[in-house]
């Protein structure tokens, strides 16, 4: 009589243990089930009011993750587990994980200011953390930059925002510098003259403000001018390699003599 008590007993215990972890398991997929709604929801909501891509796979992970703690530590607390505990083993858990982790989640860190922020947006030509070239991603942890050659680079976002960061996108226009060396003979207002109007004939300068061309040093050859065009950062090197050519053809055009260095040799 006691066997069969004994059997009834765990028999009772098991079919509701069982019966405990149906449930568990029926909570597990239509919380999961919820949750995928639930961040489905968020981010279309998002996007009808055009919120950066980038926030939005912040948010929806960031609400993902939350939403699944919660069901965890709800279903722990189904089974009767002290929740109290498990959150201080969480705590204790997030502590040796940040500590294990500080220069990634540094990089996740200051990926949200740059989320937020907005220094910089993809599409933007930019020189962040020593790189220079196009924003093709701003992820998590990382940034994607397409330098001028083509190379895609990676740059950890904690770099990026603890360094200076140089936005060539955001104004209308930036100046090109380049300059030109004369020789003592050459009369400098004509070449300065000269040079303004070749300049004003290369396609992409913009008209506002007028190319600069001034003198701004002297060296034992003669004067050196300061050819300064401006135009839109996507002409940049357009511009850049075609002003080079201008100073060659306006000096050659206008016969000015090679500059060269003189030198004085005297006997005593």
């Amino acid at each position: 009589m006691n066997f069969q008590n004994i059997i009834d007993t765990v028999s009772t215990q098991l079919t509701t243990f069982g019966l405990k972890i149906l449930g568990a398991v029926a909570v597990w997929i239509i919380g999961r089930w919820l949750i995928g709604l639930a961040v489905r929801g968020i981010s279309a909501a998002m996007t009808r009011q055009h919120v950066d891509p980038t926030l939005l796979r912040y948010i929806g992970n960031i609400v993902s993750v939350a939403l699944n703690i919660v069901l965890v530590v709800a279903i722990l607390g189904y089974f009767g587990v002290e929740t109290t505990s498990f959150a201080a083993l969480v705590a204790a858990m997030g502590i040796a994980i940040g500590a294990a982790w500080a220069g990634l989640l540094a990089n996740f860190a200051a990926g949200a200011f740059l989320v937020v922020l907005r220094p910089f947006k993809v599409g933007d030509y930019v020189k962040v953390g020593g790189i220079e070239g196009t924003v093709m991603e701003v992820g998590l942890f990382a940034s994607a930059i397409n330098t001028p050659d083509n190379v895609l680079t990676i740059v950890g976002n904690n770099k990026i925002f603890g360094d200076t960061i140089q936005n060539f996108s955001t104004n209308p226009y930036r100046r090109v510098e380049r300059t030109a060396q004369l020789n003592h003979a050459v009369d400098v207002n004509d070449a300065i003259t000269r040079l303004k109007a070749a300049l004003a004939n290369i396609p992409n300068v913009v008209k506002e403000p007028t190319p600069t061309v001034e003198v701004l040093d002297f060296t034992p050859m003669g004067p050196v001018l300061a050819v300064r065009p401006f135009c839109h950062t996507d002409h940049y090197w357009q511009v850049y390699f075609d002003t080079n050519k201008a100073i060659r053809d306006t000096c050659g055009a206008a016969g000015y003599p090679v500059p060269e260095q003189h030198f004085h040799v005297r006997q005593g």
